[in-house]
Formats: C-alpha cells, structure tokens, sequence
C-alpha cells in the first residue's frame, strides 16, 4: 500500500509540474496574439524614437513586407530568436523609460551579425558565388538601410 501512494505522489507531482511549466510558459510569453502583435512593425514604431526609421522602412521597396524580428532577430534557432527577442526588447525598454535614447539609432556589432546573417539566408541564391564573410550587404545597398527614403538618402 506505501508504494501505491509513493507512486500515486509521484504522478501528482509529475503533472504539478508539467502544467507549472505550462502555465509559466504562457505567463511568460503572453497570449499568443500578443506575441504576435509584438513583431509587427507597427509595435516597434509604438516608441516615438522608432518614427523616422518605421517611416523609412515603409518606403523600402520589398523589404516593407517583412516583419521587424525578420531581419534583426536570429532565424536560424527559434530559442534563440526568443531569447534574444526579450533581450532586445528589454534594453528598449529600459532605454526608453529611462530617458537615454541615442539621438541616432545604429546597429550594435551583434545587431550587425544578425542582420548581415539574416540577408545572407534570404539571398543565399544571389550571394552564393560573393564573398560574405569580409563584407557588409548595406555597404553597398544603402537604402536597405533606415536612414534613407525613396530615392533620397538622409544620411
């Protein structure tokens, strides 16, 4: 009869903490559409810093029907897309609140790698025959970038 109940806790135990777990994941990462609403680019253009590059971004050719988190998040690993998705939204967040938004918006080194690695997996067909590993894609595409608009360049 004492395995039966040790047997019968564990369960009990087991389940706890599967659905804990479950639970925790939700609480984590909100409803699903507010995940979903959080790479839209119009959340990330909710910051009024983010207005001239979300402007910017919607006059750039093909590039307008992506999502934010589809060039400046990791593609390649979903746990690592989220991982670096609350990193990131994180620091905003604290800069934004906290008063020390940069006058201009650049990419950090990190920033730069994923963004070089995400236009290398859209593009691998076109990039195939380049060199990829000493050169950056907007060196040449500058209006890939946010900083310029139409045929105009604001930087």
């Amino acid at each position: 009869m004492g395995s039966f109940l040790s047997g019968k806790r564990l369960r009990l135990v087991v389940v706890a903490a599967i659905s804990a777990t479950l639970i925790g994941f939700y609480l984590l990462l909100g409803p699903p559409h507010l995940l979903a609403k959080s790479e839209a680019p119009d959340f990330c253009a909710g910051c009024h810093v983010m207005e001239g590059e979300y402007t910017n971004f919607m006059h750039s050719g093909a590039h307008r029907r992506k999502k934010c988190v589809d060039c400046h998040l990791p593609n390649d690993n979903l746990a690592l897309h989220y991982v670096w998705k609350s990193i990131d939204g994180m620091k905003d967040v604290l800069f934004f609140h906290s008063g020390h938004v940069p006058e201009r918006i650049t990419l950090s080194e990190h920033g730069a790698q994923v963004v070089k690695a995400n236009c290398i997996r859209c593009h691998s067909q076109l990039v195939s025959q380049m060199n990829t590993s000493s050169r950056n894609c907007w060196s040449c595409h500058r209006r890939i970038s946010h900083t310029g608009t139409g045929s105009i360049e604001t930087l």
